[in-house]
């Protein structure tokens, strides 16, 4: 190759570079200040030339902050959608922007590609509240009822499970069983909002996010009084008290379609905060009410975090094989079923 040739090449990046840098900023503009993405921009700029070099994705779902989720991801979305759709990719890297469940379920189904996680603090109050003991106990609790397990969930729960679901399709998988009552692993409030939409009998497990646990009906009326017109989305993983004061109860796709179809003036999610951000992002013409509860397990992913996993490939997510069979089968059979988005 010429001096003249690699020069052109590289004006080609370069150019490149400035224009998705561009298109970025322009995305971001009206939620993040100028002062924070002078910072943000070397940063971006940096990881999008190591996305090239080692021909990676990066999946961000929908909770990662906007820097994040529009300045360096490929792949957007809810757990399980980052998951099917990076399979669909010929990715040699995956980068889960999310906690380490999400990890295990991208490394599940896309069994021979890296998948990396850029902080292994990455954790997950729910997936935490239940382990493969809990379910084999349940077993010997319930011979014979069918275990659902919420997508939620590390690979080894998800491998002693029957089935998986999602929050949007979760009462349709427990009515695909055939039973006439189901354990629903970890969430109580979403095995509660499938059981008031469902004639079979839904036990539930006692776990809880301790982001949506912390939302009250008493919240909503305030947010109704001081934002008059104000429509209200809330995510099953809120206790039952949110969901009857809600307009709509919704998975994250679910609330993103919601607001992309119906066009409300203005809205608050019942869910995690950073979302809002994104989703203002996308659709400028909505005023979005912030409810300022953070996550702070996926917070850990950060710009910095990601560059240094695609400069040291770290942290790799591996996930034992016969563990990883069960998960597949639990998901696949999910699948069988229907699709639907997740937390």
């Amino acid at each position: 190759m010429t001096t003249k040739t690699r020069g052109m090449e590289l004006r080609q990046t370069y150019e490149q570079e400035g224009v998705a840098l561009a298109a970025a900023r322009k995305r971001t503009r009206a939620v993040i200040p100028d002062v924070e993405w002078a910072v943000y921009e070397p940063l971006i700029a940096r990881i999008n030339r190591l996305k090239s070099e080692r021909q990676a994705v990066i999946l961000a779902h929908n909770y990662q902050t906007p820097e994040i989720f529009h300045g360096v991801a490929d792949v957007t979305g809810d757990s399980l959608a980052l998951a099917q759709r990076a399979a669909d990719s010929d990715a040699e890297v995956f980068v889960m922007c999310g906690v380490h469940f999400m990890a295990e379920t991208a490394k599940v189904l896309n069994p021979e590609r890296m998948v990396l996680i850029p902080d292994l603090r990455a954790g997950c109050s729910l997936a935490e509240s239940i382990t493969a003991y809990d379910v084999r106990r349940l077993r010997d609790a319930y011979p014979g009822v069918p275990i659902v397990t919420y997508v939620n969930t590390s690979a080894e729960v998800k491998a002693e499970c029957d089935i998986c679901c999602t929050s949007a399709n979760a009462v349709e998988v427990v009515e695909s069983l055939g039973s006439e009552r189901v354990v629903f692993v970890p969430d109580e409030y979403l095995a509660h909002h499938v059981a008031a939409n469902t004639d079979v009998e839904v036990i539930p497990w006692l776990g809880h996010c301790e982001v949506h646990e912390q939302f009250t009906p008493a919240q909503v009326a305030v947010y109704r009084e001081q934002f008059p017109g104000v429509t209200v989305l809330a995510h099953p993983e809120c206790s039952s008290g949110v969901l009857e004061a809600a307009d709509m109860v919704g998975s994250t796709s679910g609330m993103i379609r919601f607001i992309r179809d119906r066009r409300p003036q203005r809205v608050v999610m019942i869910t995690e905060c950073s979302m809002s951000d994104n989703v203002a992002a996308e659709f400028p013409h909505v005023e979005l009410v912030r409810t300022c509860t953070i996550c702070p397990h996926m917070k850990r992913v950060t710009l910095e975090g990601i560059e240094r996993a695609l400069l040291e490939l770290r942290y790799p997510v591996e996930v034992p094989p016969e563990i990883a069979e069960g998960a597949r089968r639990s998901v696949e059979r999910m699948l069988e079923v229907g699709r639907g988005g997740c937390g």
